[in-house]
């Protein structure tokens, strides 16, 4: 890797201060060397050597202003707040034009929440600066701390006009066209950018995120295209030209694209996961299961690949080994009520139906209340001649989904067995006054009580 001239000479200083602490000599350094070494000491994370560069630098160079506003920025970074407003104002009096002075002031009033104060002082300093850029960005990113997304996006977009390669500015603005819900004007943005940069490998992936947000698939996989050609590593633009190529049920071409992304980065259980979806959508059982296989060995904690297998397998009728990869998937979350509802229904097409009615009480104990989980689980206790609960659960179930008339049949049902010919009745007439040309799935549960005269003479009368 070549480093600029600025890297190698900053390099350099980092390495003759980072000498002379260990070997207690005194090294000269002029105060902008300081600057770059403190800030250096910053961004990394270590403020014990920045807050020692900046009293070696201090003590070198006592009038730096420069230095100074570095002591500042440092104050700000430890919450000392009254310290360096103090300090900014001692040099707002020999410095007055100096364009920091106003933009730590701003931070200083960002740190307090006073976001409209920050951009006033932001404002002065786009009086002074020669980095317009910077400052616009600073003040977009006050307004998104006061959630005014139209002013920030304002200001994002103006950074850009100063710098298109501010990269941080372009999320941000394409961040607040989508929070706004305007993708129709992100993408006439985004075109209007492209005209000027036209191998902005960002702007052609973002462009393509927001067709894709718009469901125009094809326009995105166009997008994600020039992205992929300017910069041949854009694992992001493989990933979702990929998710693109899926919504077009191109499986083929976003198993291309997918397989690009494993072999710029390290196996991703969510990539492997989608070839599998991929290849089992052509038709392809084998490879699908190898990839769904791969998946849960690259992460034998990722229950949706788990269950990924279990669909698998009762999609092929195999439901012995649906019922070994339900049980892995439970064991990684067993809250997880749509996983307790397949062991359910896996244990049904198996006959264990004790089991199935366990799996579908775990499935409301975990919170799902769908109607067609009360009437799995009542059908079930109804084959175990558990009529008693199974009308417990409908009457509950009447209370959450009131009007319903699948459950009313089955109430109707469940009291004529019960010899309860008046409650029978009762959710009969119900039940067909909700949806009478529904009268057949009545017949269908319960053919034995279909037949009974009672039963008829309540549907003739009805329809009378």
């Amino acid at each position: 890797m070549n480093l600029s001239h600025e890297e190698e000479e900053n390099s350099l200083s980092l390495s003759k201060f980072e000498s002379m602490l260990k070997t207690n000599k005194v090294f000269f350094f002029d105060s902008e060397e300081f600057e770059d070494i403190i800030l250096h000491y910053m961004d990394t994370g270590r403020l014990n050597l920045a807050k020692r560069a900046l009293k070696l630098g201090l003590e070198q160079h006592p009038k730096s202003t420069g230095l100074k506003l570095v002591q500042v920025e440092m104050l700000v970074y430890e919450d000392k707040l009254d310290i360096a407003e103090k300090l900014l104002n001692e040099l707002y009096a020999i410095e007055p034009t100096n364009e920091e002075i106003y933009i730590q002031k701003a931070n200083i009033h960002s740190k307090r929440d006073e976001h409209e104060k920050a951009i006033a002082f932001l404002k002065i300093a786009l009086k002074y600066t020669d980095d317009y850029a910077d400052v616009y960005s600073m003040i977009g990113m006050e307004y998104l701390f006061m959630d005014n997304l139209e002013m920030a996006k304002e200001n994002f977009i103006k950074c850009l006009d100063e710098d298109t390669e501010d990269y941080s500015a372009l999320y941000n603005v394409v961040y607040c066209f989508d929070f706004l819900d305007q993708n129709a004007e992100a993408i006439v943005y985004l075109n209007r950018f492209i005209d000027k940069n036209p191998y902005s490998e960002v702007a052609w992936h973002q462009l393509g995120r927001q067709y894709y947000a718009l469901k125009n698939y094809e326009k995105a996989v166009w997008a994600f295209d020039y992205a992929t050609l300017i910069d041949e590593t854009f694992l992001g633009a493989y990933m979702e030209k990929a998710k693109s190529y899926e919504k077009l049920k191109k499986y083929q071409e976003a198993i291309d694209c997918y397989n690009v992304t494993l072999e710029l980065d390290d196996p991703s259980s969510f990539v492997l996961l989608r070839v599998a979806k991929c290849y089992e959508r052509l038709g392809n059982t084998e490879f699908a299961l190898n990839y769904y296989l791969k998946t849960v060995h690259e992460d034998p904690l990722l229950d949706k690949g788990w269950i990924a297998i279990t669909d698998f397998y009762i999609r092929q009728k195999n439901f012995q080994k649906a019922l070994y990869y339900v049980n892995k998937a439970i064991g990684i979350d067993g809250d997880n009520s749509l996983y307790w509802k397949r062991f359910a229904a896996v244990n049904s097409a198996l006959h264990f139906f004790e089991e199935a009615e366990y799996g579908y009480r775990k499935a409301f104990e975990c919170g799902d209340i769908n109607l067609d989980t009360f009437t799995l689980w009542t059908d079930v206790l109804q084959y175990l001649g558990e009529f008693e609960t199974a009308i417990e659960i409908l009457l509950e179930a009447s209370n959450v989904l009131p009007d319903e008339y699948e459950i009313e049949y089955r109430l109707a049902g469940l009291y004529f067995l019960m010899d309860d010919v008046t409650k029978g009745n009762l959710h009969l007439i119900n039940g067909m006054k909700l949806e009478p040309k529904h009268l057949t799935l009545f017949q269908e549960l319960f053919p034995v009580v279909w037949e009974r005269t009672e039963v008829q003479n309540t549907i003739l009368k009805f329809k009378k």
